[in-house]
Formats: C-alpha cells, structure tokens, sequence
C-alpha cells in the first residue's frame, strides 16, 4: 500500500512509456535478426546444404524471440487501451499482412525438409524470404505514419475512435522511407548474425551483403531525419498538459506544425539516441571490415537501439498523433490505463521479466557456438 501510494499516476505513465519501449526494442534486437536472416536467405546461401545452415541458425531461438512481440500487444492492450483500439483498427490490414507473413515463418520451417524436392524447398525457402521482408518493412512503415498523424477522430460521446484512411494511404512516400530504414537495418542485423553464427560461404557472404546494409542504413536513416525536419509537421500541446488528468485525449487542447526536431532544443540530451544510431551502423561496418564478430553484433544492437529509441524521444510525450482532428491525439499522459492497474502491471512485470530475462540468457548461452555444416548434415537432431 505504501508503494502504491510512492508511484503516482505521472510516474507509472512514463515507466509503461520506457517499458514498452523497451519491449519493441527488445522485439526488434532479437526477432529482428531472425527476419534479416530470412531476408537475406537467396542471397547469401546458394546450396541446399548452404540454407540449411542459416535456417538452423535461427531455427532453435526464433519462437523464443517473438515473445517480445507477443508482449509488446499484451502492453498495449492493457497500459494504452486507447493506443491499441486506434492502432489495431486504423492499421489492420497492415497488421493482417504482418501476421500473414509471420505465419509463414514456422509453416516453413516445419515444411521445409519434409521433401527432398529441390523446388519444394526453394519455395519454403522463398516463404522464410517474405516472412523476414515484409514484416520488416510494414514495421517501419507504421512508424513513418505515427510520425506523420494517423487519420482517425474519437468520437466524443464514448470515445470510439473512427479511422479515416485506407491501407494504401498508409504507403505513402515518407511512410515507405521509413519501412527501407527498417529493412536494411534489419538485414544489417541479420547479416551480424550470420557472421557470428556461420563460417566458410555464409559469412564471407553474410559479411559483404551486411557492409553494404549497414552503409544503406546510414544512407537511409539521414535521408528520413532531413525529411523529418523539412517536410513532416509536427505536433505540441497548445496549454500545459495535465500529467496527472484523467484518460481522456479529448481534454488536452493540441496543435499541428512546427518540426519535431524542435524536441532537441528543448531536451538536448535526447540526441544521444539518433547519435548511437549512426555510431551503432558504423561499428557494423567497421565490425565487418575488420572481421570483428562480436563487435559487429553488439553494434547492430547498440544501433537498433539508437534508432527506435530516437523515434519515442522525438515524439514524447505523443504516442499516436491525429492528422485530421490533433487534439484527439494519445499521448502518455491522456491514454493509459487507470493508476492501479498500471501499478498491478508493474508488480507482476518485476516478477516476470527477470524470469523471462534468464531464461532466455539460459537458452542463448546454450546455443552458443557457431553453427557448421557437418551439424546440419550429420545431426540427426537438425530439423531444418
């Protein structure tokens, strides 16, 4: 009772904030390679022995990984009831390709060898190359579209929000500059992966396609911060936000124009986020260059870090703006979850992230080593 007391509503808001940033970030350093390993697969394994290699690579840990993605939508639902009724309905046709294509992932692992037919894998394999692409890229289009406003208005009877776009309004050019971020950062990651895990053809192959990802990552990532500062409007609250008020958008009065990079002015110190995203890419390509596996894999984390955690700074405290009627905007402190189930949350999170954290530490040191191909020849417990 005491602790509950301690942690008020504006600071259980902005711990859900970092959480459940912390959960796409976790999402995206660890499915995230499992999806540029996919993507990468025609091109850096040319033999059927060659993709068995990088399938087995991730074949034992990626089930583990989407956990984060499982809860990264369990956070939302329940931190930002808001947040998840305008996002899932505004971007379920999106969400609907996402999952489509994740689907695939594990049809085709378990399909795959279950046929010696050359075409019959070539085509599972072609399934693991659009469950790793296309996630990858509809990710990072979604967050081109939060940047930009969402088209919906909640209603102001019962807040029922109505989304007045399409699911080809979504792939705009901005939107879809951000999803190629997303992908060859992705890629990079995956191709870290590879050299870390792989010898002989793989990572020899892993390592070039990974230096020129890394390259188009900068490239790429530059591009969109220039384009963010020039040519996105971006959003700010008229009067003082109420930090502790109730959850309702509708009562904060919010205003379009201006730039988001203005958040650097007034919070200098947040720039060290899009800093480490570009320090995290170079460490790649510098990784690569110099054959340094370890350094290359931990600067594509730092680097994937850097990035998605630019994107929360920049926008805080909004979480999905509105295009069309701003002051329907979610922020952090108007689309939470009421105070004590925000508190009961966090509880059982302490309780069970530390669990899962060593578990999956437990898993990784298991797995450690890299994978060969007298293992996935030999082994009769190679699945893949």
């Amino acid at each position: 009772m005491i602790l509950y007391e301690l942690i008020d509503l504006e600071l259980l808001r902005i711990i859900w904030w970092v959480l459940l940033g912390v959960l796409l970030i976790g999402f995206a350093a660890t499915d995230g390679f499992d999806m540029g390993v996919g993507a990468l697969l025609p091109f850096v394994a040319k033999t059927d022995v060659e993709r068995r290699l990088a399938i087995n690579t991730i074949g034992p840990v990626w089930e583990g990984n989407q956990v984060w993605f499982v809860l990264g939508g369990g956070a939302i639902f329940a931190a930002w009831p808001p947040l998840y009724a305008v996002s899932f309905s505004g971007f379920y046709l999106a969400m609907f390709v996402v999952l489509a294509a994740l689907i695939l992932r594990p049809v085709a692992f378990k399909y795959r060898s279950k046929n010696d037919s050359l075409r019959w894998r070539q085509n599972w394999d072609y399934a693991l190359f659009i469950g790793g692409f296309v996630p990858a890229l509809i990710f990072g289009v979604a967050v081109g579209n939060v940047l930009q406003g969402v088209p919906f208005y909640l209603t102001e009877d019962l807040l029922i929000p109505v989304y007045t776009g399409g699911f080809f309004g979504l792939l705009n050019p901005f939107a879809l500059l951000v999803g190629f971020v997303s992908v060859a950062m992705l890629v990079m990651h995956g191709a870290a992966w590879l050299v870390l895990k792989t010898e002989g053809a793989v990572a020899s192959r892993a390592q070039r396609f990974g230096s020129w990802a890394a390259l188009i990552t900068i490239l790429l990532y530059a591009l969109a911060g220039l384009w963010l500062a020039l040519g996105v409007d971006a959003f700010s609250f008229i009067n003082s936000a109420d930090t502790m008020g109730p959850s309702n958008p509708l009562l904060s009065e919010v205003k379009m124009g201006g730039s988001w990079l203005s958040a650097y002015s007034e919070r200098p110190w947040i720039v060290i986020a899009p800093a480490l995203g570009f320090l995290g890419t170079a460490g790649v390509w510098v990784g690569m260059r110099a054959r340094r596996e370890g350094l290359t894999f931990l600067s594509s984390k730092l680097a994937i870090f850097g990035m998605i955690s630019s994107v929360g700074l920049t926008m805080f405290p909004f979480i999905l703006p509105s295009s069309i009627n701003p002051s329907s905007s979610l922020t952090v402190w108007d689309a939470s979850s009421s105070h004590q189930t925000l508190f009961v949350m966090l509880i059982a999170t302490l309780i069970f992230m530390p669990l899962i954290l060593m578990y999956t530490t437990w898993v990784y040191k298991v797995l450690w080593g890299k994978v060969t191909e007298k293992d996935v020849t030999e082994n009769s417990e190679s699945l893949y």
